[in-house]
């Protein structure tokens, strides 16, 4: 029985099982990362601890932690018989995971002013995922994901990709206002305003969330569904930390502003 159980996993044929388990385990991760960090900080950035090891550039460990999501999805499309990616839809969707990786590995990182270093735990299990979840995305979709001709013309691809859209436009305009709140030679924080932080305090946080839940309805899958997901939990936890710490920060924190959704929590 489980020699059978191993040919199947490990075939070409047992491989849409695999991807799936994938999704699963990307699913019960993003749990036990939500009830960790109802205990401790994120360890990088304003929580940064020598605890979870020795410090990183963080320009350096930006690039290196988000490139496995651009170059493992790569690899896989250009160097393996990708039978599914001759098909229009699938190319748009590839492209779509594609363009976040390419912004937050060759753009995001060298735009960065300031900050500190990232502990080297926080920076490995980043880069970790971005491998596990660069192969999870780029393998479906390059070789099992299967679309009807007019996929990117349906409702559920329209509605996908324009929150897709609307998402990353959120999240890029909310990284551009972070990195200007100081000017060159100031130190210390400040509260953000403007765009989605007149509302919340977890923009960036929010147009990442929006983002990936987009990609999910426009893949109509278990993988982007899993991705949307740990996207969700992870960083909710994240936007309900600020919240707190700008709170505690700031007297004159707006009353008005909430963590994560507009007007409503």
């Amino acid at each position: 029985m489980w020699d059978s159980l191993f040919y199947l996993l490990s075939s070409e044929t047992g491989e849409p099982y695999q991807l799936e388990w994938m999704a699963y385990v990307m699913v019960l991760m993003g749990l036990l990362s939500f009830l960790f960090l109802l205990f401790i900080n994120v360890p990088y950035g304003r929580y940064a601890s020598s605890k979870f090891g020795f410090p990183v550039s963080v320009k350096l460990a930006w690039f290196l932690q988000e490139l496995p999501s651009l170059l493992v999805p790569l690899y896989v499309v250009v160097f393996t018989a990708a039978d599914r990616n001759s098909y229009l839809s699938n190319q748009v969707l590839i492209g779509m995971f594609l363009c976040h990786y390419i912004q937050r590995t060759l753009v995001y990182p060298f735009l960065i002013r300031g900050g500190k270093p990232t502990p080297f735990v926080s920076f490995a299990i980043a880069f970790m995922f971005c491998v596990y979840n660069g192969y999870m995305q780029g393998r479906y979709l390059s070789h099992f994901a299967v679309y009807p001709s007019d996929w990117i013309r349906r409702p559920c691809f329209i509605t996908g990709f324009s929150l897709w859209l609307t998402g990353i436009l959120i999240n890029v305009h909310s990284d551009h206002i972070l990195r200007n709140l100081r000017k060159p030679g100031e130190t210390g924080y400040k509260i953000p305003k403007g765009g989605m932080f007149e509302y919340i305090s977890g923009a960036n946080f929010f147009g990442e969330i929006i983002e990936w839940t987009g990609f999910a309805i426009a893949t109509w899958s278990l993988q982007g569904a899993a991705f949307a997901i740990f996207t969700f939990l992870v960083l909710s936890s994240r936007a309900i930390q600020h919240h707190r710490w700008y709170i505690e920060k700031f007297e004159d924190y707006p009353k008005s502003r909430k963590a994560l959704i507009p007007f409503l929590y």
